[in-house]
């Protein structure tokens, strides 16, 4: 079989007028293909137009006749996609290739590319430390050459307009520098490049200042130079260190200030200004991230939770309010004085009129639904001191708490979830006694007793919810700081009595899901125990602590939340304390394991002595050992 037979190409038909052209054209041929831009009179008339010159054809034909001058081109043809440099561009073998775009979408490429400066692509390519003192000593002559200008035509913008720009694309050419933070960094700070950037951030132009923004933002970021470290290890060391050296040396020039400062210069209603708060405060969040005790410093000598707090209670909804939210949360985190601050600032009557828009409403989108559980975040964070408690109870938070668990909307699991904060230890007292005036024990057992679906009911072990872990925790405040013999805690007793003891079996379904969940985490813990033991491997007090809060997060948390609820209503109500023994009895237990509960809990409780006003209540581990004794003598 002959093979070039059966790839032979077939030849045109005999007659045509028309240069056939060779197999392989040369590019010098294909260049001088053109179209015939001669219309017939036919074809004039036939189109309804009447034209002043020639117009085009779709007829191509070739010619003849040497490109001598090498500029003629197809300029009335079709290239693919309207490509403007289809027929101009060739590579080295004189094949064609376009960039598929067209004329006006390369001019606008180009002007981005012209505005980029030569400079910052140099940079990108070498971020040694020659390039680095390089870019950094023309970040220099940029920011001393408009300083200068600026005070000698401070009222002609015509004399250092160019100055400006200069300084934009120099300020903009340290972004590389993220990419090799060991050696730029310590470089940044030695060569006065950090004072001189933070300085900037005085500057009469907002659009200079938002670049620098951005250049710090990006900096900051925990994840700088991720991309060209070699060394896992070695690298974290050196990027933390690195970071550790820029950072220190943003606040000896008290950048945290001045960036707050800024916030008032910035309007939001531009796109540019807008980007220019999201960096800021996200800077905030990459220095806190490095260290968390700056918060402190932040709150106290800015006035940055005047802003926060002014900026989530605006009507609509935007990116940089959330991160004003998810911001003071932050700043909330395990940090008394900050705490104490928002209430100074009524800052908790600001949440609650921020979240009392979600009463009747859900969050339009997830991010909006983020926003809303970092203001209730935010809240019960602030809620573990007894000062922010005292102002939570002032501006009617408990009433708007309850107002929330009517509602089945969003907003619902979270208020269970204040209220459980709000109501907690000896300060609480005031809350638990306003809750249950304002009937908040009918909607809290509503919560409680809330049927489960069937596929719930279809598990052998439902496990308890977020919802009903914080009611629970509701439950046991209740429990330990309304007065004995008050007609609050007859009322809650009695909804442990009523429909047939129902809430108390509810506690000890609650208990069984949990109890076995415990024996499941239980038996993983054992079975480490002994790995350890056959490999000589000591047990301390760092590994029974890592126990301990496993065993916690298993079940053993709900498990002594609901003992502990038991206990009390058994040594309160013997028509309580029969039914349990009964149900316990049911289930081959005894209340001897409610004791064996509450005395892990004993053993783990903090012993710190609680105050309500001037009279002193006992500790949660007095409560326990009367508790326990009771139990005992059962």
């Amino acid at each position: 079989m002959d093979i070039d037979k059966l790839f032979k190409v077939p030849k045109l038909p005999a007659g045509s007028n028309k240069r056939r052209m060779p197999d392989n054209p040369t590019p010098e041929m294909l260049k001088r293909m053109k179209m015939d831009t001669t219309p017939t009179s036919a074809e004039s008339s036939s189109n309804g137009r009447s034209t002043q010159g020639p117009a085009p054809s779709r007829r191509a034909t070739v010619e003849d006749a040497e490109d001598e001058d090498g500029d003629d081109r197809m300029e009335g043809t079709f290239a693919p996609g309207a490509d403007a440099d289809y027929f101009t561009e060739e590579d080295d073998e004189g094949r064609f290739f376009g960039s598929g775009l067209t004329s006006e979408q390369k001019d606008i490429l180009n002007i981005f590319d012209n505005a980029g400066g030569e400079g910052v692509q140099e940079d990108l390519e070498d971020m040694n430390i020659t390039g680095i003192r390089k870019t950094l000593l023309r970040f220099e002559r940029a920011a001393n050459k408009n300083q200068d200008q600026r005070s000698k035509y401070p009222d002609d913008p015509t004399k250092f307009i160019d100055s400006e720009s200069d300084l934009d694309v120099a300020i903009k050419s340290l972004l590389p520098l993220a990419q090799a933070p060991v050696a730029a960094y310590p470089e940044l700070v030695r060569s006065g490049g950090v004072a001189r950037l933070i300085g900037l951030l005085s500057h009469e132009n907002v659009d200079i200042v938002i670049d620098v923004v951005e250049v710090i933002h990006e900096l900051t970021d925990e994840d700088v130079g991720n991309e060209n470290e070699d060394d896992e290890d070695e690298g974290e060391g050196s990027r933390e260190d690195a970071l550790k050296t820029l950072i220190e040396g943003l606040l000896e020039n008290s950048i945290l200030e001045l960036l707050v400062d800024n916030l008032s210069r910035f309007n939001e209603t531009e796109e540019s200004d807008r980007q220019g708060v999201f960096h800021v405060l996200g800077i905030f969040e990459n220095v806190l991230g490095f260290n968390a005790e700056l918060s402190t410093d932040l709150v106290a000598k800015t006035a940055i939770l005047d802003w926060i707090l002014k900026r989530i209670q605006s009507k609509t909804h935007d990116e940089n309010r959330g991160y004003a939210a998810e911001l003071l949360s932050i700043l909330l985190q395990n940090n008394r004085s900050n705490r104490l601050e928002l209430a100074k600032k009524d800052g908790v009557e600001t949440a609650l009129k921020v979240l009392s828009n979600y009463r009747r409403r859900d969050p339009v989108d997830p991010d909006e639904t983020e926003f809303m559980e970092n203001v209730f975040d935010s809240l019960c964070s602030a809620l573990a001191e007894s000062e922010v408690k005292k102002a939570f109870l002032d501006s009617e938070g408990v009433d708007l708490m309850l107002l929330m668990m009517k509602e089945k909307m969003q907003s619902r699991s979270r208020s269970i979830k204040v209220l459980d904060h709000a109501m907690s230890s000896a300060a609480g007292t005031a809350a638990c006694e306003t809750f249950v005036e304002a009937l908040g024990l009918k909607v809290l057992f509503s919560t409680f007793m809330n049927k489960q679906s069937k596929k719930q009911k279809a598990n052998t072990v439902s496990t308890a919810t977020e919802d009903t872990s914080h009611t629970l925790g509701i439950v046991s405040s209740l429990f330990s700081n309304l007065a004995s013999d008050s007609p609050a805690r007859i009322r809650l007793l009695a909804k442990f009595v009523e429909n047939n003891y129902e809430k108390v079996d509810k506690l000890l379904e609650i208990r069984d899901a949990a109890q076995a969940r415990l024996n499941s985490v239980e038996k993983e813990i054992e079975v480490e125990k002994k790995e350890m033991q056959e490999q000589g491997e000591d047990v301390g007090e760092e590994e029974q602590d890592m126990w301990y809060l496993r065993r916690l997060d298993g079940g053993l948390f709900t498990l002594q939340t609901v003992d502990y609820i038991l206990a009390w209503v058994a040594m309160e109500d013997d028509g309580i304390r029969t039914h349990i023994q009964r149900m316990l009895d049911r289930r081959n237990k005894s209340l001897k394991d409610i004791v064996r509960t509450l005395q892990i809990y004993h053993d783990n409780v903090d012993d710190a002595p609680q105050v309500d006003g001037d009279s002193p209540q006992l500790s949660q581990r007095e409560i326990l050992q009367n508790l326990i004794a009771f139990l005992n003598g059962c």
